[in-house]
């Protein structure tokens, strides 16, 4: 036997003498659950250099799309985005397996644009499995994790038992598990364990955490309906098509969309299909008592939107493809754990519906997940050396939400094996830092779902700037590659050339009255600089770029790959220069706090000049630093500046 020294994480993998890689129970990271959470907490540690072993129930449902065959959306774009720009795949898989892109609240400001995709599912799964199976240092194992290893005296995490007898040691192990902890499925009365429909359920993790003291409880979420396209009278719905410009979610992706492109479809319930769901509701989990767990407030189901909502007459449904050449559809809008009956007999009074025929149902399930205040921002568990979160089991909905958390969680589990400073986004860097120092700090008593409504700083936080503000960071740790880093700076000189010249360019009233005129935009009596004229919303660098010959040439020097990317990069920059730059003023005021750290410097329980709630959630959470405290619901601004002054003494 030889061993292959990796030179970045300084250990070895064991192989034969021809260099093949050999079977070895000794890993640096082990992932458990290869969901999105997983997958991208994975490949992050194994780019790293870790050695890391990902662990899954069934390996055909890597990264499987549990709900809607879509990945983005308000907020979650961004995410994407960020995921990317660190380094990760879930954006280059996206637009490898696309069959439909839009870019959200477009009549908005580009501070809340934001991507969505609707994807091929089964493409997505083999291209994730592709990039899983090809990873250096990264290596599967099929099985079902039934307990941890542990060493009692450190109160640390030495590894993994699973369910076939085999004990895996690790550094660090990051539990990514999904809705499969007690997972229980719900159909009406009928109930079945599982983490989904027809895949079982995970047992024993959790009650081998409590012994730890570590906090669970229950939470629900749902999916609707899949419907065979062929019982779906089209006719009487209406397409939305995708957009087929230059927006993508990875940076690295200048291609054109290989597979075709296909429509979803909208179409609404009427007072019939209510009336049918109200006769229903005695037979549903959610109002008969089976179910106690609270759902996602923000993706109710349907029998909660008739409830809630008693006086509207409609709601809105999408239904969306599964795939390029499926017949497999998702109805967005139709979440239910009624009854099969019901939920068939609710949609027939649907005109498009009428001869519907569906593949299966809609369920809920309920499932456990831990108090994420019980985490550090690396996603560590405070009360287990070697035990990372991420994904559903803290709290939270969403394949993008699951992947941030993922990426940050497989980072740090590395920098635990090997060393270095922990790897933390701040609230002014990412959504996914808005998003951790949200469940850190505050926990969670539904769902969470990330909305741009949650980033106080959401115009630094845009789409078209991911990469700007997390490749450098990401290649300064080594996960963003040389090529990715040489991208950025390419694409931020020639950015910063085209903002230079258009600032330092006089327009002429000749040159640009008559295009003013039919733009009905005020006419300039005299010269003025070319970025004056960017900040009028009727106008924008393209269009002018038709009408002004050195403008266009300017525009064209730029890289044909990303030009268009590089053209709206600059022209954000310079028509909301004056909001950005008010809010990196904000983000350096409140940054004071952030570099005060008070953690092991109190014991708040002593502290009788805090309010008691203040006292309790202080103790209970102890955090990192006095901005973080002050983000802490029920502690109060008279609280703060109390351990200001003591912190001064």
């Amino acid at each position: 036997m030889a061993a292959i020294l990796d030179r970045k994480a300084g250990h070895t993998a064991v192989t034969d003498r021809e260099g093949r890689i050999t079977m070895d129970f000794r890993y640096d990271v082990i992932v458990v659950g290869a969901g999105h959470a997983g997958c991208e907490a994975a490949s992050s540690a194994a780019k790293l250099g870790s050695k890391t072993l990902l662990i899954t129930m069934d390996m055909n449902k890597i990264a499987q799309m549990s709900c809607n065959p879509a990945v983005g959306g308000i907020a979650k774009g961004q995410i994407v985005r960020e995921i990317d720009a660190l380094g990760g795949y879930m954006g280059l898989i996206t637009d490898e397996t696309a069959i439909q892109f839009r870019m959200l609240n477009r009549s908005k400001g580009p501070a809340v644009w934001s991507p969505r995709a609707q994807n091929d599912r089964m493409r997505f799964m083999e291209a994730w499995r592709r990039r899983i199976e090809n990873e250096p240092n990264l290596f599967l194992w099929q099985d079902t994790v039934t307990c941890l290893l542990m060493d009692h005296n450190d109160q640390a995490v030495r590894g993994v038992q699973t369910r076939l007898g085999v004990e895996f040691r690790a550094g660090a192990v990051i539990l990514t598990t999904g809705t499969f902890l007690n997972g229980l499925i719900h159909i009406g009365r009928t109930c079945i364990n599982g983490g989904r429909l027809a895949e079982p359920s995970s047992c024993g993790l959790t009650e081998q955490l409590a012994t730890f003291g570590i906090r669970s409880a229950r939470m629900k979420t749902g999916t609707p309906v899949r419907i065979d396209g062929r019982s779906v009278h089209f006719e009487e719905m209406e397409a939305q098509a995708g957009e087929n410009d230059f927006h993508r979610f990875s940076y690295l992706d200048s291609s054109q969309r290989t597979l075709t492109q296909r429509s979803c479809w909208t179409t609404f319930t009427n007072e019939q299909t209510h009336d049918i769901l109200r006769q229903g509701l005695p037979e549903s989990p959610l109002y008969n008592g089976q179910i106690q767990s609270i759902g996602p407030r923000y993706c109710p189901s349907i029998e909660t939107k008739i409830v809630t909502f008693a006086d509207r007459s409609r709601h809105q449904l999408f239904l969306e493809p599964e795939g390029e050449n499926s017949q497999e559809y998702y109805l967005n809008g139709f979440s239910s754990s009624l009854p099969l009956q019901v939920q068939l007999e609710a949609l027939k009074t649907i005109p498009a519906f009428r001869h519907l025929h569906i593949y299966r149902p809609g369920y809920a399930i309920e499932y456990d997940f831990f108090d994420p205040t019980q985490l550090r921002h690396t996603l560590a568990v405070k009360q287990l050396q070697g035990l990372f979160f991420a994904g559903q089991i803290n709290g939270t909905t969403g394949y993008e939400e699951a992947g941030g958390q993922g990426i940050i969680a497989g980072i740090n589990a590395h920098i635990h094996c090997h060393g270095g400073a922990p790897f933390v986004l701040g609230r002014e860097e990412a959504y996914i830092g808005v998003l951790i120092d949200d469940l850190v700090t505050k926990g969670v008593d539904e769902p969470y779902r990330m909305f741009t409504s949650r980033a106080e700083y959401r115009i630094l936080l845009r789409q078209d700037d991911a990469d700007m503000r997390l490749t450098e960071r990401s290649y300064t740790l080594g996960l963003a590659d040389a090529s990715r880093f040489r991208q950025l700076q390419e694409k931020r000189t020639a950015r910063d050339s085209l903002i230079t010249f258009i600032q330092q360019t006089t327009i002429k009233p000749q040159e640009i009255n008559s295009f003013l005129e039919h733009m009905e935009s005020a006419p300039i009596p005299h010269g003025c600089k070319l970025a004056d004229l960017i900040l009028r919303p009727q106008l924008n660098l393209l269009s002018l770029g038709g009408v002004l010959p050195f403008l266009r040439a300017e525009i064209e020097k730029l890289p044909a790959t990303h030009r268009d990317e590089i053209v709206e990069a600059a022209e954000i920059q310079l028509k909301y220069e004056g909001y950005i730059k008010r809010e990196r003023i904000m983000v350096d005021k409140i940054s004071r706090l952030e570099h005060i750290r008070i953690r092991g410097k109190f014991d708040y329980s002593t502290i009788l000049s805090l309010s008691t709630e203040a006292r309790q959630k202080l103790t209970k959470i102890d955090p990192e630093t006095l901005a973080q405290a002050s983000r802490i619901p029920g502690v109060s601004p008279s609280d703060i500046n109390i351990l200001l002054v003591l912190f001064g003494r």
